[in-house]
């Protein structure tokens, strides 16, 4: 998704408020931080809310296809479990798609997105260690015949993800 279809994704989901459900507004606002860290999560909310799992596990499908959100899992600190880095490529404009949809399909790739740079293409490179990473990293530069700008973590920084929504 670019930035600018994330963007859009968010005003879409601000600008709509009527259309949404209780269920659906209290999904979006209440477990975008403590998320519960259990063997069934979905059973859990539904019991926290008073509905079904089903009604749960529906919601959040209906919300993902919808484009209101794109996926629901955890967000890990950095070099806490496994490895990660930040990369980019370099794309011609008329292959952008293209090579997107390619890095995707890496199940290292947990995320990309396009950017208004030369470097126009950004993606997260996740795996057991650096050694993995390097070898996703290497195989994406074989199949897209475009160097990998490899950006590794030098200092973290915390930044909150989460947005109230509603209040």
């Amino acid at each position: 998704m670019t930035e600018k279809e994330t963007a859009a994704a968010m005003l879409a989901i601000l600008d709509t408020p009527a259309t949404l459900t209780a269920l659906e507004k209290c999904l979006l606002n209440e477990y975008q931080r403590d998320f519960p860290l259990c063997a069934s999560p979905f059973a859990l909310i539904a019991e926290q809310q008073g509905v079904t799992e089903e009604a749960v596990m529906g919601t959040l499908q209906s919300l993902q296809q919808r484009g209101l959100i794109s996926r629901v899992g955890p967000v890990f600190a950095p070099q806490r479990a496994g490895a990660s880095t930040l990369a980019a490529l370099s794309v011609p404009d008329a292959a952008l798609a293209q090579v997107a949809d390619l890095v995707s399909c890496f199940e290292a790739v947990n995320h990309n997105y396009e950017r208004e740079h030369l470097y126009n293409l950004w993606f997260v490179v996740t795996a057991a260690d650096e050694e993995q990473v390097r070898q996703v990293l290497d195989r994406i530069e074989q199949q897209t015949g475009l160097p990998v700008l490899n950006l590794p973590l030098e200092k973290s920084f915390y930044i909150d993800l989460g947005f109230p929504l509603w209040c």
